[in-house]
């Protein structure tokens, strides 16, 4: 799904630099781009890394786990064509805060240039951000960002002197997908969008064609939204069988030879049921919907990204609808989705109640903001540390089945930092921020909790509270929801949860489960000793299961569909054999 280059770096001696040097820094690294990547000044997270591991580049080495590697990073504005910049000895950096820290050593160094665009928001503010440029948000792949080869360093007891990197080679754009018989592709400008962005923006989705689709005109056709992370086409599809011949590739995350020829049968798998007599006929779109803050818009209206909900549902939905036959009514149309596509789904069935029919919310982000994961934004008065007059414990983020932890929410938080400032790291936490948060007086979103501390701000979670907790919503609304959401709410999780998403599950089967006049109708069910993201099938392990989104649902589908459409809805015209 990515392109990797192999790539080529050269070491330049410059005469000059723009910046002067504090006599008693130890570390003395100069960084610059060639005017053959760039010609115009440029704007953006300037980061630095090094890594011992020569098995791959820097930039593709840094995370939270326990694997990761070294990066520090620092912003730049109207960074120049061959001149040189002093990287900030001060930079904050991860795992290590500090250049200081870096054990002596040998290592690979590495520099890139995310480079942000200016906005000139319908608000008023101007802000400065990274546009998606068909990656899906990615940092360390996305095309225009401007990078070096890794070199070889050693550093000593005395710091890093005497490093020059030229940042000569640039991440090539991302070739369209192209159409087939059975999946098309439309990207289509939005109006709202446009204007809150002060630029075109666009919106865009991977349609997969029930088969009989052109045999077929007469037929209208039920909608499936599969929500979740950026997709570069639409997946698990495929016409033939595994290839011949692949080579076996073993799954770290699920303990499992050979998982690359298992996900090709699964979608060969997927196009024999398609084309099965008796399977429905509907279409299923994976939607593109990338803003400056992630790799996709949380599928909601927001302060500091804009109407994403209203664009999607109200523009993006009735387009396809009218290209591609569907059917363009709320009891036809669906929801499914895990982890971000989880909370999505739920999210937007709960704002758009009777535009959607139903939704299928796997290994949901948080719904409950009382178990922000492992933080209750409203009573906890910090997110990294538990309370305790003299034995703080730092408070986990990632944790394996077994219960043993990986990272924890300020190390999360400390490299979300690194990689940008003002809710710009393209992470998880700071995406919550731009989807949840208040806008800022600078145009960015205004912080839950303080990066570096952890000190919660009681006014953005009440804010947060009031517009983006999904439980105290329902709860809150249920006169008015209930009505409108009966039957349509199901929900699956696994009770070990890797990022102990479960916890704010419980709560809102609580709710649920609590609800009268009318009772809610739908289900909450749990796998037993599940990680993410486990989506509701009891009898296939989750590396299975997680395969068969696409399938899984629609005996619940058909189902809802016989029960509730309309009197003279059509049920016929898209059930041929």
């Amino acid at each position: 799904m990515r392109i990797i280059l192999l790539l080529i770096f050269s070491i330049v001696l410059f005469p000059g630099c723009e910046s002067v040097k504090d006599p008693g820094d130890t570390h003395d690294i100069r960084i610059s781009f060639a005017e053959t990547v760039a010609d115009s000044p440029k704007d953006g997270r300037l980061l630095l890394m090094f890594s011992n591991d020569a098995s791959a580049e820097p930039r593709f080495q840094i995370g939270a786990g326990l694997n990761t590697q070294l990066i520090f990073g620092m912003n730049v504005e109207g960074m120049q064509p061959a001149k040189v910049t002093m990287f900030d000895s001060e930079a904050l950096g991860f795992p290590y805060e500090s250049l200081s820290e870096i054990p002596p050593g040998d290592y690979q160094v590495q520099a890139l240039l995310h480079t942000y665009e200016t906005f000139n928001l319908s608000t008023g503010h101007t802000v400065k951000l990274p546009i998606d440029n068909g990656e899906g948000q990615q940092w360390n792949r996305s095309p225009g960002n401007l990078y070096s080869q890794p070199i070889s360093v050693t550093i000593n007891e005395n710091g890093i002197t005497g490093l020059e990197l030229v940042m000569d080679q640039i991440i090539p754009p991302i070739p369209e997908p192209e159409d087939t018989p059975w999946i098309k592709h439309i990207k289509i400008r939005s109006e709202r969008l446009s204007e809150f962005w002060g630029r075109d923006m666009y919106l865009g989705a991977h349609i997969l064609l029930p088969k009989g689709f052109e045999e077929h005109p007469e037929a209208r056709y039920p909608l499936m939204v599969f929500q979740g992370h950026f997709p570069s086409d639409f997946g698990g599809f495929r016409t033939t069988p595994p290839d011949p011949g692949l080579e076996p590739e073993y799954s770290d995350r699920f303990g499992v030879e050979g998982y690359n020829i298992i996900q090709q049968q699964e979608a060969y798998d997927f196009y024999q049921r398609w084309n099965a007599p008796d399977y429905p006929r509907f279409l299923i779109i994976e939607i593109q919907h990338p803003t400056p803050y992630y790799d996709d818009s949380y599928a909601v209206n927001s302060a500091s990204q804009g109407p994403y909900g209203d664009a999607i549902t109200y523009e993006l939905i009735p387009y396809i609808e009218e290209q591609f036959r569907g059917i363009g009514a709320g009891w036809s149309r669906f929801l499914y989705g895990g982890s971000t596509g989880g909370w999505e789904a739920l999210a937007v069935q709960v704002k758009y109640p009777e535009e959607y029919n139903g939704c299928f919310a796997a290994c949901p982000d948080p719904i409950d903001f009382r178990a922000y994961c492992l933080t209750n934004i409203y009573e906890d008065s910090n997110a990294y540390w538990t309370e305790s007059a003299h034995k703080p414990v730092e408070v986990p983020a990632h944790r394996d089945y077994l219960g043993n932890v990986q990272s924890t929410i300020r190390e999360n938080n400390l490299l979300e930092l690194v990689l940008g400032d003002k809710s710009r790291s393209g992470q998880q936490w700071d995406i919550w921020e731009a989807t949840y948060s208040p806008q800022g007086a600078e145009g960015y979103p205004e912080r839950i909790w303080d990066k570096r501390t952890g000190d919660i701000n009681p006014e953005v979670a009440e804010y947060w509270r009031e517009n983006y907790d999904l439980r105290y919503i329902l709860e809150r609304d249920w006169e008015k929801l209930g009505p409108q959401l009966r039957g349509k709410i199901h929900i699956y999780c696994g009770d070990m949860d890797n990022y102990y998403l479960n916890n704010a599950v419980y709560l809102m089967e609580d709710f649920l489960e609590s609800t009268t006049d009318p009772y809610y109708e739908g289900e909450v069910l749990y796998g037993d000793r599940a990680e993410h993201c486990w989506n509701g099938d009891p009898e296939q392990p989750n590396h299975i299961s997680r395969l068969r989104y696409n399938s899984m649902y629609v005996p619940k589908i058909m189902e809802r569909i016989a029960k509730s459409a309309p009197e003279g809805a059509d049920l016929t015209s898209w059930r041929y054999r």
